[in-house]
């Protein structure tokens, strides 16, 4: 007659995470992305304040967060801070609008038409490498120190990347799709506006987002001559008089200002791409 053996010894218990953890994850992932960069932002600001506390650096070249806050807040209360806002977002939409309309169009002309890509390329890809900032000193020289230097200075900013993204997605098209559409009777302006750009859409909204970027980068450069106003004006006004708090505060400005520029154009261009994730 044989016994069954049952073990005596239970399997040694499992430790969870600690109750604080667990509970910091949860109202996390309750936020999605907003928690997840909400907690982000909390972190960059405790190194910081570990930085400062640790008194290794000038107190005055590194302020501490509050006084950060508290000196974009001041700005804010004089109404600076709003008028430089307008005046910055003004001023690098409309040479972002310049800018990606000109990429586009010259994208097409170069990838689709034989003079565009025999002629036309080879001067763009030239010209493309050449650092924008370094074309500040002709823009001034050609169009004065108003807002039409500003603008052209934004505009050639974002016209390089929308151009070699979109380039680069239009002529990728598939040959396949292009032989079928001549197969069944499409004419050229059918085939670029239902096939080759639905195609690229993917490459020319990438492009765009870094061409956004770019125009608030650009934007400090062109606002630091011949302004009154602006993010980049105050930026240089901070570091000429040693406001250390209010550079920083009015570079975390542009950094936010940046990011929801760049949410609202995903959101809007999603439709435009929700296919290519479709396709995998």
């Amino acid at each position: 007659m044989t016994s069954t053996v049952r073990a005596t010894t239970a399997d040694p218990p499992r430790i969870g995470p600690l109750p604080g953890r667990s509970r910091v994850r949860s109202w996390i992932a309750r936020g999605g992305s907003l928690g997840w960069t909400l907690a982000g932002l909390t972190l960059a600001a405790l190194a910081w304040t570990l930085v400062v506390a640790s008194g290794q650096f000038p107190r005055e070249l590194f302020p501490s967060v509050p006084e950060i806050l508290g000196a974009g807040h001041a700005l804010w209360q004089e109404g600076l801070l709003a008028d430089d806002v307008l005046a910055s977002l003004r001023r690098a939409l409309g040479g972002f609008a310049l800018g990606a309309v000109a990429g586009i169009a010259a994208a097409i002309v170069t990838a689709t038409t034989a003079p565009g890509r025999n002629l036309l390329q080879p001067v763009l890809r030239l010209l493309s490498p050449i650092p924008t900032i370094g074309l500040v000193p002709l823009a001034i020289l050609w169009f004065g120190l108003g807002e039409s230097s500003k603008a052209l200075v934004i505009a050639l900013g974002v016209f390089v990347p929308v151009w070699i993204n979109s380039h680069a997605g239009l002529a990728s098209t598939p040959r396949d799709y292009l032989k079928a559409a001549r197969c069944l009777g499409a004419r050229r302006r059918q085939t670029l506006f239902e096939i080759v750009l639905p195609e690229a859409a993917p490459d020319i909204v990438a492009g765009l987002r870094v061409g956004a970027a770019m125009s608030f980068v650009l934007i400090v450069v062109a606002e630091m001559t011949g302004t009154t106003a602006g993010i980049g004006y105050r930026l240089y006004q901070a570091q000429l008089f040693s406001q250390a708090d209010q550079l920083i505060a009015c570079l975390i400005v542009l950094g936010v200002l940046g990011a929801l520029v760049d949410l609202i154009l995903a959101a809007t261009t999603t439709p435009m791409t929700r296919w290519a994730g479709e396709e995998h």
